[in-house]
This record gives C-alpha cells, sequence and structure tokens, in this order.
C-alpha cells in the first residue's frame, strides 16, 4: 500500500548557486545544534557510544547528514554529533527529522538506556520498529510519522511507563492496536494513515490523561467500547478521531463522560443503531461528524444544547423524523449537514437562511429549505354543520348596536393616537432647545469633528457615565487608569493615522497629555444605538494580557459612535517586522514570544469570551515597548451590520489571511482564526507580508511549495538563519514551527488543530521564552487605523 500524504518528493537538479546557498544554509543548521547544546563536559559511555554506531549502520543517509558521527566519540555529547543530546554522558535524545533517512532503526537502539526521546519523523526509514524500544523506560516522546515502516507496533512499548507521545501516523504498520493500559502518562496517541486492524483496545478507555487519539483511517473493526471513562471522574480527552474504519455497533452512550471532548469524528464506518440523546452531555463539543454510516432513529434534540457546536454533520446515514426545532438554538454552528437521510418535515426557517440546499438534500420529504421544494399548503378548516341545526352562513352583517359601538371604539382610539403624538412634538421641541449649539464643528482640533463643554467626569466598571452640560452624548467608562470627560474627549487634539472599513482612527491627545487611541465608526454601517451598545458593553468586559482592552466608548446626540483604547506608540507587528531598519533584527525568541502571545489572546477569546475574531492580520497585532503582544480589533463584526461584515471579509481576503472557506460561509468560526494565525506564524519565519505573491501563489502556497521540493530551509528569514548559527535556534525549532504553521493554514476546517493544541506545541517548540510572553505589557501604540485598535 502506498505511503499516504507523502510530505516530500525526490530532489531535482539544482544549478550550482542553488546548490552552494542550500549547503550554507544546512551549514548554519549544523552550527545551531553545536551551539546551542551546553555540553556538562562528561565523555559519552561506552554502551551508548556502540549504539549510536549500530544506529547509524543500520540507516541509509543520502545527504550525509550524519558524517559528523565519525572518531572516537569523545566529541559525542558536545553538540558536534548532529541531532544527539546527552546528559552526564547518556544519550537522551536523537532528533533526526526531514534528513532523507532510509533505511531502518537497529534493535541496538534499546543500548541506549536513558534515551528519553526517539525523533525520525519525515523521513523515508522502512522495516519494522525495535522491540527493544520496550527496554526504554525513561522514553516520554516516539515520533517517527511520515515513513515506511512496516510489521506491527511493539507491544513492548506498553513497558514504557514513563511514555507521553506516540506518533506513528502515516506508515505501513499492520496488525492490532496494543492495550497501552500500562502508558498511564499518554496524552498524545496517532496511530492514523496505516493498515492497522482488529478492535479498538478498552485500555485507551481508561487514560485519564489522554488528550488526543487519533486513529482514523484504518481498517479496524468490531464496535467502539461502551467504557469511555467514569461519570464521576475528570478525564481530558479532547480530540477523538475514528473516521475512514470498517467499525459496527452503535454509538456508545459513554461517550457522554469525556466532558473535555471538542472533536468527534466517526464518519465513513458502518454504525447503525441511534444516536444517544447522551450525547448532548457533551457541552464543548465543536465538530461532530457521524456522516457516511447506517444510523437510524431520529435526531436527538439534545444536540441542541451543546451551544459550543460548530460543525454537524449527519449525511448518509438512514435518520428519519423531523430535524429538532433545538437545532435554532446552535447559534455557533457554521456547518450542517443532514443530506441523504430519510428526514421529513419542514426546516425551521432559521435553519434554511442560514444554510444552503446542499445541507438538506437528499430527503424526499423535508420541505422549506428552498424554492424547489416548498412545503404544501395547510388545507382551510371546513365547516360541517351539525344535522339537528340549520347551517348559519359564513358572514353577517352587523346589527345597528354593534355597528354604534365599532364607530365609538374607533373614534376614542384615534383621539388617544393623536393626544399622544401632541405630547411626543412638544417633548422633540424642547428638547431641540435644550442641546441648540451643539453641533458646532471643529474639525482641526475634536477627535469627532465636534466641539462641546460641560461634560462631567466619572469613572466606573461597565455603567453609564452621561455627560449633562452641551454634549447631550453618553460616554461609558471601564476599567483603566484613564479618566476624562466627553468634552475633553470630544475637545482633544486629533492625529488621523489611518482608515479603514470600520471607520477612522485618531492619536488623541487630551488637555492633560495623556494619550489615547480612538476609532470613530461610520455611523451608517453600525447596528442601532440599542444592539449597539448591548454588544459594546460586552467587549468593554473583556480583559487579558494579549488583548487590547476597551477603555471607554461614546454615543453622541447625532449617533456618531467612539471606541477608546489604550495607545501603543511601538506599532503594529506589520510594522515591526516589515517597516524597520536593516540595524534591527528581530530574533527567534523574540518571534516566538509574540506567535505565543497571539495564540493565547486567541484561546481566551474562543473557551472564555465564545467569540471569534474573524479579521486577524499582523496589522491588528500590537506591540509594546517589551514586545508584548495585544491583539486589537476583535468584536468589531458585533457592532457593524451584516453588509459591513461581509466588505470586512472580501478587504481580508485581499490581504492574505482569509482562511478560503470565508468566501463561501460568509462567517468566522474558531477555525477561520486558526488559519490566520497559520498564516501570522509563517510571517514570522518568513518575513515575508502575505499580502505580496510569489508566481502568483499566496504565502501559505508558496511556503508549501517549497517544502514539497525539500528546499525547507529556503522559507526561513535569513535574520532566523543567522540566529541558528548564533544558538538562539536550532533546526528541530525552526521546522517543528514550520509544520504547526502547514497544520494550522490547511485548506480543510477540520484537519486544523484548535488554539489549545497550538498553545501547547508553541510552548514545547521553546518552552524558555514561555515565562517571558506572560508578563504585562506597558501602555504604548500603533502606526495605522487597524494599529490603534480601530482596525478592521
Amino acid at each position: 500500500m502506498a505511503n499516504h500524504h507523502q510530505f516530500r518528493k525526490k530532489h531535482k537538479n539544482m544549478n550550482e548557486s542553488s546548490r552552494l546557498f542550500f549547503l550554507f544554509l544546512l551549514l548554519l543548521l549544523q552550527l545551531s545544534n553545536v551551539s546551542s547544546q551546553s555540553w556538562d563536559g562528561v565523555v559519552i559511555t561506552q554502551a551508548d557510544f556502540q549504539g549510536l554506531q549500530a544506529f547509524k549502520q543500520g540507516l541509509v543517509d543520502p545527504f550525509n547528514y550524519l558524517q559528523s558521527w565519525n572518531g572516537t566519540g569523545l566529541d559525542a555529547c558536545s553538540g558536534a554529533w548532529t541531532g544527539i543530546k546527552c546528559v552526564l554522558g547518556e544519550v537522551i535524545a536523537i532528533q533526526l527529522p526531514w534528513k532523507g533517512l532510509g533505511g531502518h532503526i537497529t534493535e541496538k537502539v534499546g543500548q541506549l538506556t536513558a534515551l528519553r526521546k526517539l525523533s525520525l519523523h519525515d523521513n523515508s526509514i522502512g522495516g519494522q520498529i525495535p522491540q527493544s524500544l520496550g527496554f526504554l523506560r525513561d522514553l516520554r516522546g516516539i515520533n517517527l510519522f511520515n515513513n515506511r515502516f512496516s510489521g506491527s507496533i511493539p507491544a513492548s512499548i506498553g513497558n514504557c511507563v514513563l511514555l507521553q507521545t506516540l506518533d506513528l501516523s502515516n506508515n505501513l504498520l499492520t496488525g492490532s492496536i496494543p492495550s497501552f493500559s500500562n502508558n498511564t502518562k499518554l496524552y498524545r496517541i496517532n496511530l492514523s494513515y496505516n493498515n492497522l486492524s482488529g478492535e479498538i483496545p478498552v485500555g485507551l478507555t481508561s487514560l485519564p490523561p489522554l488528550t488526543f487519539l487519533f486513529l482514523n483511517n484504518n481498517n479496524l473493526s468490531g464496535s467502539i467500547p461502551d467504557s469511555w471513562g467514569e461519570a464521576n471522574k475528570s478525564y481530558h480527552l479532547n480530540t477523538l478521531y475514528l473516521d475512514h474504519n470498517s467499525l459496527s455497533g452503535s454509538v456508545p452512550a459513554s461517550i457522554s463522560n469525556l466532558h473535555s471532548l471538542e472533536q468527534l469524528s466517526l464518519n465513513n464506518n458502518g454504525l447503525n443503531g441511534t444516536i444517544p440523546m447522551e450525547v448532548g452531555n457533551l457541552s464543548k463539543l465543536q465538530t461532530l461528524d457521524l456522516s457516511k454510516n447506517f444510523i437510524t432513529g431520529d435526531i436527538p434534540a439534545t444536540i441542541g444544547n451543546i451551544s459550543s457546536l460548530f460543525q454537524l454533520d449527519l449525511s448518509g446515514n438512514n435518520l428519519t423524523g423531523e430535524i429538532p426545532l433545538s437545532f435554532d438554538n446552535l447559534a455557533n454552528l457554521t456547518s450542517l449537514n443532514v443530506s441523504y437521510n430519510n428526514l421529513s418535515g419542514p426546516v425551521s426557517p432559521l435553519l434554511s437562511r442560514k444554510f444552503n440546499s446542499s445541507s438538506f438534500a437528499g430527503n424526499i420529504q423535508l420541505c422549506g429549505y428552498s424554492a424547489s421544494a416548498p412545503c404544501p399548503l395547510a388545507p382551510s378548516p371546513s365547516v360541517i354543520p351539525s344535522p339537528s341545526t340549520p347551517s348559519e352562513p359564513a358572514t353577517r352583517k352587523l346589527n345597528t348596536k354593534e355597528l354604534i359601538l365599532t364607530i365609538v371604539g374607533i373614534s376614542l382610539l384615534f383621539l388617544l393616537l393623536l393626544f399622544c403624538a401632541l405630547i411626543s412634538f412638544s417633548f422633540k421641541r424642547k428638547s431641540s432647545s435644550d442641546k441648540k449649539g451643539t453641533d458646532s464643528v471643529k474639525k482641526s482640533t475634536a477627535v469627532a469633528g465636534t466641539t462641546a463643554k460641560g461634560g462631567k467626569a466619572g469613572s466606573t466598571t461597565g455603567s453609564d457615565v452621561t455627560s449633562s452640560g452641551d454634549t447631550g452624548g453618553k460616554l461609558v467608562h471601564f476599567d483603566g487608569q484613564l479618566a476624562f470627560t466627553a468634552d475633553d474627549l470630544l475637545c482633544a487634539t486629533a492625529e488621523i493615522m489611518g482608515k479603514s472599513t470600520y471607520g477612522t482612527v485618531y492619536k488623541a491627545t487630551l488637555e492633560d497629555g495623556s494619550q489615547v487611541a480612538v476609532k470613530r465608526l461610520r455611523e451608517k454601517i453600525t447596528k442601532s444605538q440599542k444592539e449597539f451598545e448591548t454588544e459594546v458593553n460586552a467587549l468593554g468586559k473583556i480583559r487579558h494580557p494579549n488583548l487590547l482592552a476597551l477603555r471607554a466608548y461614546y454615543v453622541g446626540p447625532k449617533g456618531e459612535k467612539l471606541l477608546v483604547f489604550d495607545y501603543l506608540p511601538k506599532g503594529s507587528l506589520a510594522a515591526f517586522l516589515h517597516a524597520r531598519a536593516p540595524d534591527t533584527p528581530v530574533d527567534w525568541p523574540t518571534r516566538m514570544k509574540i506567535a505565543i502571545g497571539v495564540a493565547r489572546g486567541l484561546l481566551h477569546l474562543h473557551s472564555q469570551a465564545s467569540m471569534v475574531h474573524g479579521n486577524l492580520t499582523s496589522a491588528n497585532i500590537l506591540l509594546d515597548d517589551k514586545s508584548t503582544i495585544k491583539i486589537s480589533d476583535y468584536g468589531l463584526s458585533r457592532l457593524m451590520s451584516a453588509a459591513a461584515n461581509s466588505n470586512m471579509i472580501a478587504t481580508a481576503g485581499a490581504l492574505g489571511y482569509r482562511a478560503p472557506e470565508l468566501s463561501k460561509l460568509k462567517k468566522a468560526n474558531p477555525k477561520t482564526d486558526v488559519y490566520s494565525l497559520g498564516v501570522v506564524i509563517l510571517e514570522l519565519l518568513t518575513g515575508k507580508s502575505p499580502s505580496d505573491t510569489t508566481n502568483g501563489l499566496d504565502l501559505p502556497q508558496w511556503v508549501a511549495s517549497v517544502v514539497e521540493e525539500e528546499w525547507t530551509n529556503e522559507v526561513f528569514d535569513l535574520e532566523l538563519m543567522k540566529d541558528a548559527a548564533a544558538g538562539s535556534a536550532t533546526g528541530d525549532e525552526l521546522v517543528n514551527a514550520l509544520k504547526l504553521a502547514l497544520h494550522c493554514v490547511d485548506p480543510s476546517p477540520a484537519a486544523r488543530p484548535d488554539m489549545q493544541q497550538i498553545l501547547k506545541q508553541l510552548e514545547e517548540i521553546k518552552p524558555e521564552v514561555v515565562e517571558s510572553s506572560e508578563g504585562p505589557s506597558s501602555t504604548g501604540e500603533p502606526g495605522d487605523a487597524d494599529d490603534a485598535g480601530g482596525g478592521e
């Protein structure tokens, strides 16, 4: 069977200058391995030296990456041997991914008794996985994915009681899956895209630390175990992929015990029975895919209780009954597919407007989801006269008394309405007189283009502070150090910093010399005042170290709307990366700190604020003096009309950050934010702006094309290659960050990781910057409309 998703192709012929440049980059990476590891001065043990020599002999090394593994071995632990790390003369890590290695792994790897990490992914290594790995009791991570390993998974791996990560995906493995019941530290298992058979071991259902389980795209059979967790215990399973197998039986009700589950994919199996009502207890579930099975019965109404659900696919089954009305409660649902079942009855107006007809096709008795499938009109009720009484006519004329009473009633109603109108007119005239003179324009100094006097100061947490004097508007403060009146704000000296689809951003200097960033929203595209105030008060409560806080807002007497933020003078990530002087490099730790900060901010939006950003770009990622980032512009779409948000999605597409599915969905979700974050990480790695295409390819396409041709090092910014030579970056760190970014920009939304996974992987790539990226940021500001917390 051909290997699935092979990521690299054979080298193509290169001209001499390109070849020299390529070798130079490789040399820098090798130098980074030497300088990035401090040596404790202990010479490698004889057993480990012999084990490494045997390990090298078993491999085929066409590009001579292991040429440093020579001599007596005195320097093996000094960092001179590519991919080797030691402690007290014992090898603790072998890390040789993306090296084009072939051959096999010798059983003598078992001599490396202190080995903690074996990372050989993305090579062409074949043969069987050594049984001797079971001798390595300190082993924490086995990453052998994207190779050509065959045979069965050694049961001896169950002896590695400290094992945390096991990734053998995209190989040619056969046989059954071991129990892993002794591997009580395992939090990630990925065995997808192999030829594994047999049943799913029951032992996998009772590992509390297990967070990610990928068994998809194999030949597994039997039923899904009905022993997932225990109702009164905490289990961390977040992602469960069992799709594209030959599983039978029903969906087990015990899955409802996995309260942390966010992704459940069981599609393309032979499952039957009904969908358990208990699935509605999975309150954190974001994706539920049961498509292409043989499931019967009604769709449980309890699914409508899963408010976090974004994608629901029940297509290609034998489901009957109506679509539950509770589905109207799924406000976050962006993808729904119930096509090709035996459903009947009307589709609710809300669902029919939100999703196109393909979501409901193939259900002959389903109606109301398109003009071509109208619901039949209900027949008019007919009156059957009683045999004992004569039939009365359908209508009758009013008698004189009834007619007089009707006319009197209408007259009284008319007089009441006239009286109300007179009172309203009198009130408006008085209000207009009171506010006379408030509309004088002073464009040279006023942020909102208006001059006003007499506003009263005040600062409360989320409560209205209405100016009295002449302004006639309303100023609402949230928490923060700044205290100013409506007059202070409106009469501030303002400098236009830029314009965007949503409005204009100013740097406003108040009378006391303090500065704020103010975004004046375009009145015609905002929601009505009542809706606006509801949404903006919710935004004002969001607080996180990596999110730019909304400090106040103002609603004027003529509908003008201002948002007030902290002023960050250092500017945006876009300016930081692309508009700096040649002698001001951005080093690798700083770039990783930025990536981690963005991931933390987005995770808070997704998990705590139940909100998506919808338009993340490097222009609305701001930095303070310590390069701590603050994301701006989150939640602005909630303040705008639907038409304005559609225009924004089109604009974002031109900038290169928009997920491909947005052109069809027209509504952002967490997976589209993940795509945008992936583009930002690629921007940090390459130093290229996503708006600049290369040979007609956008940034993700260009990076993928370069990596596919095995010129991976060409994608990295030259400054990062210098960091590799200086020791502040390693080849593994750069490549792992690149792989994560490419995972984030996968064209398929379902294949992208969630924000929790992304943050965890970023922190594992560069753990030393994790603490520094949590520090508080100082006050400062941007360089254009988007930079001031008022971008698009």
